[in-house]
């Protein structure tokens, strides 16, 4: 059975919202609130933050996505799903350009509505503990800065319980960095897990290149953070099912130097910064953001690249909802050998991709 969580059904539909309460009661031990407008909604969100909202109304367009926008305002972290009717499916991309978590058709299938369901709830609670691990972030920082004062005035009498203190410290800055890298990949259900899989990926071919175990575990490190610097993009643009403009193209461009500028105050992850600044640099110089070229991109960063660019294409996204065959895959991955990848990583790459 699932979690439990709270629902807010929108719905003015008597016999419509009656329903879907008894379908979602019978999935999991969710509480259910039901309002019969968008302005009840409000009111009942506003008094009592939930994990999921549901809306099935017949509102005009315009209305739907003034609700969604007052609904975020309300809650930050607001999670939405829009069921709309098959002849309306063209509205999704607007839809999903306002902030929204996911439409369905209303003919669509139980499964893929409790999928979606369980997802939202599961994504409201990584949102929610991101924003309070953030504001724990700062506060550690500056906890970290008084007992740094404190190591200058008692080192000699206090070295080990101050290192002791600094290596607790360490580790909660990266289960938050870490859990703030998994919130990235579960803002959008399509890209679940891909973090995971890079560093499955890239540890592979670094230990087919028989690389000291310090520099794979940097490898792996930034594999877990490469894309923290999303974290600075919006929904609108990461989750966009239709082609970037231009300027959206400039925004999502800039996520490794958020990320890399995100974990520069963090001293121990020195090393791992310039792999997550460079992991979007081309072997032959055509990359983002600096325009490095060939032996001047870190060689972890070019493994990280190759691996990252494999499994985006392995995967299915917002804007491709079906994912390249495997043979599709490594195939694009010889083709862009010498320019986009290093043709060294690319041969250790072909030699483990079979056992992946």
């Amino acid at each position: 059975m699932s979690n439990a969580g709270k629902i807010l059904l929108i719905c003015d539909n008597k016999s419509s919202s009656s329903h879907l309460k008894e379908q979602l009661l019978g999935w999991g031990n969710y509480t259910v609130i039901e309002e019969s407008s968008g302005q009840a909604g409000m009111v009942s969100l506003s008094r009592c933050i939930c994990d999921l909202v549901i809306i099935n109304c017949t509102l005009p367009e315009t209305d739907t996505v003034l609700l969604l926008r007052e609904l975020k305002n309300t809650d930050p972290d607001c999670v939405a799903v829009v069921l709309l009717e098959t002849s309306q499916t063209d509205k999704a991309v607007e839809l999903a350009e306002s902030g929204v978590f996911e439409t369905v058709s209303r003919e669509a299938g139980a499964e893929k509505l409790r999928f979606i369901v369980d997802s939202g709830i599961k994504l409201h609670g990584l949102l929610s503990a991101s924003r309070r691990l953030n504001l724990g972030l700062v506060e550690n920082n500056l906890a970290l800065e008084k007992q740094n004062t404190l190591l200058a005035g008692r080192i000699e009498d206090a070295t080990t319980n101050l290192s002791r203190l600094y290596e607790d410290l360490r580790s909660t800055y990266m289960r938050t960095i870490k859990v703030l890298a998994q919130t990235i990949d579960a803002r959008d259900h399509y890209t679940h897990s891909h973090s995971e899989n890079v560093v499955h990926y890239a540890v592979a071919i670094a230990k087919e290149m028989k690389l000291p175990a310090r520099d794979i575990e940097l490898i792996r490190q930034a594999c877990e953070l490469h894309d923290l610097g999303k974290i600075g993009i919006g929904d609108s643009i990461l989750l966009k099912t239709s082609s970037l403009t231009p300027l959206e193209w400039e925004q999502i461009r800039k996520h490794p130097v958020i990320g890399a500028q995100i974990l520069e105050p963090l001293t121990f992850l020195n090393a791992v910064v310039g792999l997550v600044r460079q992991h979007h640099e081309h072997y032959d110089g055509s990359g983002y953001p600096e325009g490095r070229k060939g032996d001047d991109i870190l060689l972890g960063a070019r493994i990280i690249h190759v691996a990252d660019a494999y499994e985006a294409m392995r995967s299915a996204r917002s804007y491709r909802k079906i994912p390249l065959m495997k043979d599709a895959a490594v195939l694009e991955v010889k083709r862009n050998s010498g320019t986009q990848f290093d043709p060294r990583i690319v041969d250790f790459f072909l030699r483990v991709v079979d056992n992946l």
